[in-house]
């Protein structure tokens, strides 16, 4: 079971443009794992998905849940994420990857438009915070 819930999101704000966000979480958790941002390598510091948005954002978000599960927790842990792409048209193009690793109340996020990442090979990069279990 999650330690985090929907935060309030007052009528004088906007509704999240995506259904797996959430504009606010609130926490009863205990420790929080920061998880740095993470790349579209593999376990042996191989690129996937070179020139592929959306494979080296499923790699990215497994990645993510690697570390998280190592650390005892679950995705639905995250509570906040912020995605770096190399082009904005990522915000639409990989919305359903990320649905089904945040099928519902996903975490506060942000997504921001970048000129260049670590590697010129990639795409994408995404930093979190989990909310671990007590």
């Amino acid at each position: 079971m999650s330690n985090k819930s929907v935060g309030t999101s007052p009528a004088t704000v906007a509704p999240p443009m995506k259904p797996h966000y959430s504009n606010s979480i609130r926490t009863n958790s205990g420790p929080l794992l920061f998880v740095a941002g993470q790349v579209a390598l593999d376990a042996d510091g191989k690129l996937v998905g070179e020139g592929d948005i959306r494979a080296q954002t499923t790699q990215v978000l497994e990645n993510i849940r690697a570390i998280v599960e190592a650390n005892g927790a679950t995705m639905a842990d995250l509570a906040q994420v912020t995605v770096y792409v190399r082009d904005i048209d990522a915000f639409s193009s990989v919305s359903d990857i990320r649905e089904h690793y945040f099928p519902a109340d996903g975490p506060a996020s942000a997504i921001v438009e970048v000129s260049a990442l670590a590697w010129p090979e990639f795409l994408i990069e995404i930093s979190a915070i989990a909310a671990l279990p007590a």
